[in-house]
């Protein structure tokens, strides 16, 4: 079973019935949760610290006796707070919370203000990841003086008040250091705002066994990840002895006009870093100069006209086309987009070419199906929902997931939805959600870099998902590297320190 795989909330629950079906007791998975947390928290109380655990009414806050009882018996001064009444609490959790009291430990109210005063880490067993209501009343009281109070918190499954399915905010959550979950990540812990409250993620194994996990992972249906070289390294291109240049892809990049030329050449130049063996930049003759007084390994051609552009595809070798940054918003976009498609090419759509089919993908779908063209697209917010606006992939209350698996069924392609939180879809369902990378990526043209890497991959016979997941995370870890002031130049620099790193782990 892959490591990176996600599951749902739904699934979890699978999980466990299904352990426990199997023989393994509810109870002994709640004492393998527990430890685990307690685990974490010894690594964070200084000599002489003192803990606070902070439990709810449900299994989370049971986790929380547990891993209060075992700090204690290991001599850490625990103190327990209970939001709402001992006695209302029910099966494992009932039986958690009696031995911590068996042992002669005090359960003190939780309080909707709450003293944290004098502790050294707060474990946050308040609520899991299956809230299914925003939060309210004593609750909320309880968390918002949480996040008013500088202890550092180490939360059980998630953070209290954070969705485990979409990473929304159910009324108010708390911010962690470090989340401990069990299994495996649910997407909540990935897709933001859910991605900044969690901290430090640690995925612990409870003893629910390996059958349990493929009876939950198979309730899940099509299957989701977390992004990173173990979905693709086995797929990712490596150049052989007797290959050369012609054996390693040929993408075309489309430029804009005069003065709109410089997202396209960084797009090339990241289709080159990343390995294509050939890059030639398509361009208009008003911009030819202009390109040419920037380029030197990347190849330059003119083309003025939809009709130059099926002219140049005429030659079979040159079979990934890249279009949109820099290109115009408009028919002759579109133009352009359907020749290529309708030559069968593999595609990556970015920039203009989303935005010039604003209101009209089921009219790109048509395009891309009738070449059966293999097509990566890859907007941000503000292209997707203009691109598939009229859509069921806008429909309200769907998480940023849903929103990009409905978008990839709809046009029968893959879908990058870009952002901190970037997912990449596939019209089968398959999806992985990627938190490699930093915020010092948000800069002019990095986008634009991006493209040219997924379609550097994509020439190099690389499967158009596994193509999105891998430049998606090449582009991350550039950022990680580089950090504070990165320009988009930078990333197609930081590329053959990024390979060396993936190819090492074959």
């Amino acid at each position: 079973m892959t490591t990176n795989r996600l599951i749902t909330v739904a699934a979890m629950r699978r999980v466990d019935e299904t352990a426990i079906a199997g023989g393994v007791p509810g109870y002994a998975l709640m004492q393998a949760a527990g430890a685990a947390v307690a685990d974490r928290v010894r690594t964070r109380v200084p000599a002489g610290g003192r803990v606070l655990i902070l439990c709810g009414p449900g299994n989370n806050g049971g986790d929380g006796f547990v891993a209060g009882r075992l700090l204690s018996d290991g001599g850490l001064p625990v103190v327990l707070r209970l939001l709402g009444d001992i006695s209302a609490l029910s099966g494992d959790a009932a039986l958690a919370a009696a031995d911590w009291t068996r042992a002669g430990h005090a359960v003190e109210a939780a309080g909707a203000a709450g003293d944290f005063s004098g502790f050294d880490v707060i474990v946050d067993a308040i609520f899991g990841a299956g809230l299914t209501r925003d939060i309210d009343g004593e609750a909320r009281a309880l968390i918002e003086a949480i996040g008013r109070s500088d202890t550092p918190v180490v939360a059980v499954d998630v953070p209290s008040g954070l969705d485990g399915d979409s990473g929304e905010i159910r009324g108010v959550a708390v911010s962690a250091v470090e989340t401990v979950t069990f299994v495996a990540l649910k997407p909540g812990h990935l897709l933001q705002p859910g991605r900044s409250l969690c901290g430090t993620l640690h995925v612990v194994d409870i003893g629910a066994g390996e059958a349990a996990l493929k009876a939950g992972l198979a309730a899940d249906g099509a299957p989701a990840f977390r992004n990173g070289p173990d979905l693709w390294n086995p797929a990712f291109p490596r150049p052989y002895a007797e290959g050369h240049k012609y054996t390693r892809g040929h993408a075309l990049v489309l430029s804009g006009p005069a003065f709109k030329t410089g997202a396209a050449r960084l797009a090339a130049r990241g289709a080159l870093r990343v390995g294509a063996g050939l890059v030639t930049v398509v361009s208009p003759s008003g911009a030819m100069a202009e390109n040419a007084a920037h380029l030197t390994a990347i190849m330059l051609r003119a083309c003025d006209s939809p009709d130059d552009l099926d002219d140049i595809l005429t030659d079979e070798r040159l079979d990934t086309v890249l279009l949109g940054p820099g290109l115009g918003i408009g028919e002759a976009t579109r133009d352009l987009v359907a020749v290529a498609a309708s030559a069968g090419r593999k595609l990556v759509l970015d920039a203009d070419a989303l935005t010039s089919f604003k209101g009209q993908a089921p009219l790109l779908a048509d395009h891309l199906g009738q070449g059966g063209s293999q097509a990566v697209l890859t907007p941000h917010e503000g292209e997707f929902a203009r691109l598939f606006a009229n859509t069921d992939a806008v429909a309200e209350g769907l998480s940023k997931l849903e929103r990009t698996r409905r978008a990839a069924a709809v046009v029968g392609g893959i879908v990058v939805l870009k952002g901190a939180d970037t997912v990449i879809a596939a019209p089968d369902g398959r999806a992985a959600i990627n938190d490699h990378g930093t915020p010092y990526l948000g800069t002019a043209g990095s986008g634009d870099v991006l493209g040219g890497l997924i379609a550097g991959l994509l020439a190099q016979g690389m499967d158009p998902f596994e193509a999105s997941c891998a430049g998606v995370w090449l582009h991350g870890d550039a950022g990680l590297r580089h950090g504070p002031g990165l320009i988009a130049e930078d990333i197609s620099e930081l590329m053959p320190a990024v390979l060396a790193g993936v190819l090492a782990l074959s």
